[in-house]
């Protein structure tokens, strides 16, 4: 539970009300009571369609007198229901201002008109003739000396350049044909600081229409980082000549939020949140925000909203268990370009160096998995034989047959060359030479197989004129879950920019996709084996005893803090309420609490074996590369 504003959270609603044309105040009144519910649902802005209170099909009703007349009425009645009610309202009418008749939006809240915004880009192709009825603001804008007009509630901004500031976000408005236009406003408006963006509209409906205004939609919420409301008339308007089909959407940088259902016959309402933090971390990232500054913006004090402190209301909005891996709609195109980008990556450096061979330590585990299959990609792309990929698998004393046997069939069902080299009499030769006591099964005694291994891979690479794989992914890298020196170095790490979660359902797909039944087989066993570095001696029958996700907690988890805190730096408190929401139905509050407290705690003291981590490609939307996306401190206190 929440009030709208914790965390950076703003709750927005669009609205399309039922509405009479040309009958003002009935409109007003299904206005009001979409006003009510929106507040009941602890909505903080509400935006209606272009020419709500009129309707957008009135034509030359526009200019009579008496319509004129009665959408100021009906504007005034509308703006009286806000008072001392928590929520901003954006409402479209025609107001008449220096004998122009002019398309506007109205921002009003708490009984006050605080802006009025005027449309700039005006149809006048086809079936709308907006310049028959209505002036471009921009057109009085640059002729008028006064920046307000005199309404019943005294002077009142009145332009194109208005932005409207609250004590949590900024937003700005356009109106329908402005999205369409070469140069929305609202590029402009977020330069200017606009986090949030509404569009009151009145586009109608035509075959594929819908497809096309959605990906507009879309496109400019990720072009300049915001959100984007966006509403549209619906039932009620004349049908003459053309169809509205009450279209809305709540975008949010380049993703699809919320769409609400077209054709309704009834008054609609979506509502959704809108991440400013979010937002704000995007445009840290990207200083063109702050260097095409175009003319001057009047900003506008918006009072906050003020609720009952008790008041709270659940989160329209979830939050995804697996944020690195894709929709399966889009899979095909996802899971290929991550082998593409890993593929092309090694066959650069592979041919760089101009080494024989590429040799990678396969366990029998998910990531030396897909890291052998990244190598025979690389050898077919190149056009090398197979038996230039040489695969080791070093058993050692916590090596399961399971694993072990896996291991092996996968080596010769893809074909490459293979080597099995123990490890068990020379790390037992190292602890003796050490001191160190074979049973006592500490740190000393799982880091000596973990560097016996890397010091084989480093000298059989060196035989056969090669350079060594790494296996170790995103996420062991982010846990500081790999040993100094050992299964932490190689000469490329293939997997560096792929967490777990995505390592896994990379296997899956090759499996499903890639392979033939007997290959399919061992990746899915492979897939099913428990996560472990195998460092530890195996049960009485045989079975792997160490599983790393009981010792550093479930990797679905990890990778969700990761993905919030490395690409969007949110606070360790906004982190754990969103994997509340999102796992709610997997893990409790404490569980949840407990692993992200291990996972920073991990990420800050292991941060050192990052800072000299191998070259690697970046995959996904955040990479922990030294030389990239990451830089921090080896000595650097938690936060």
């Amino acid at each position: 539970m929440m009030n709208t504003t914790d965390f950076g959270f703003v709750r927005v609603a669009a609205a399309v009300p039922s509405l009479h044309v040309a009958d003002c105040g009935q409109n007003a009144q299904e206005v009001k009571r979409q006003i009510a519910e929106a507040i009941e649902e602890g909505v903080e802005v509400i935006c209606f369609p272009e020419l709500t209170l009129t309707g957008y099909t009135c034509a030359d009703l526009f200019f009579t007198q008496q319509l004129q007349q009665d959408a100021l009425a009906a504007l005034e009645d509308v703006c009286a229901y806000t008072r001392e009610k928590p929520i901003i309202v954006l409402i479209g009418a025609p107001l008449q201002v220096d004998n122009n008749l002019f398309n506007c939006a109205f921002v009003m809240t708490d009984g006050e008109v605080l802006g009025v915004v005027p449309k700039i880009n005006l149809p006048n192709t086809g079936e709308f003739y907006e310049k028959r009825w209505f002036t471009s603001g921009r057109a009085w804008q640059r002729s008028a000396d006064a920046e307000t007009i005199e309404l019943w509630s005294g002077d009142v901004p009145f332009g194109t350049d208005l932005l409207f500031t609250t004590r949590h976000y900024c937003f700005g408005i356009e109106i329908c044909e402005d999205l369409w236009s070469p140069l929305p406003p609202s590029t402009q408006l977020a330069i200017q600081g606009a986090e949030l963006i509404f569009n009151l509209s009145s586009s109608n409906c035509l075959v594929g229409k819908n497809a096309f205004r959605r990906q507009m939609i879309t496109q400019q919420s990720a072009r300049v980082h915001c959100g984007y409301v966006y509403t549209s008339s619906g039932v009620g308007e004349s049908t003459t000549d053309v169809v509205f089909s009450g279209s809305t959407y709540i975008a949010e940088d380049g993703v699809m939020l919320s769409e609400g259902e077209r054709f309704q016959r009834v008054s609609d309402m979506i509502i959704q949140e809108i991440d400013i933090e979010r937002l704000r971390t995007e445009r840290q990232r990207n200083t063109n925000f702050t260097s095409d500054k175009v003319g001057h913006y009047r900003k506008i004090n918006v009072a906050p909203i003020e609720r009952d402190e008790d008041f709270t209301e659940p989160l329209h909005r979830t939050f995804s268990m697996t944020p690195f891996l894709p929709a399966k709609a889009n899979e095909d195109e996802y899971c290929m370009d991550v082998l593409a980008i890993q593929t092309n990556g090694l066959m650069r450096r592979w041919q760089h160096t101009h080494a024989e061979t590429v040799v990678v330590g396969i366990s029998g585990g998910l990531d030396s998995t897909l890291a052998l299959l990244v190598c025979v990609q690389a050898a077919d792309r190149l056009g090398y034989d197979y038996s230039r990929v040489i695969g080791i698998t070093m058993p050692g004393f916590g090596t399961s047959d399971r694993t072990h046997d896996n291991a092996l069939a996968l080596m010769d069902q893809l074909g490459v060359t293979t080597y099995e080299i123990p490890i068990r009499e020379v790390v037992t030769q190292h602890l003796n030479d050490i001191g160190h006591d074979i049973d006592n099964h500490d740190i000393t005694y799982e880091n000596a197989q973990a560097r016996s291994r890397t010091l084989i891979l480093m000298d059989m690479a060196n035989k056969y004129n090669g350079i060594v794989v790494g296996t170790g992914d995103l996420s062991e890298l982010a846990l500081g879950w790999a040993t100094y020196c050992g299964d932490q170095m190689s000469m490329y790490g293939v997997n560096a920019g792929i967490p777990k979660t995505l390592v896994r359902y990379m296997v899956r797909y090759a499996a499903e996709n890639l392979f033939g039944e007997e290959t399919r087989r061992t990746l899915m066993d492979i897939i099913d084996t428990p996560v472990s570095p195998e460092l530890l001696p195996t049960d009485e029958a045989g079975n792997i005893a160490q599983i790393t996700e009981d010792k550093v907690g479930p990797y679905e988890l990890h990778d969700f803090f990761i993905y919030y805190f490395l690409h969007y730096g949110f606070t360790r408190e906004k982190i754990a309420y969103m994997a509340i929401q999102a796992f709610a139905d997997v893990y409790d509050e404490e569980t949840i609490r407990k692993w992200l407290n291990v996972f920073m705690q991990r990420f800050f003291r292991q941060q050192f074996k990052r800072s000299c981590m191998p070259d690697g490609p970046k995959v996904v939307a955040v990479s922990l590369s030294p030389r990239g996306d990451w830089r921090m401190p080896s000595d650097v206190n938690e936060i």
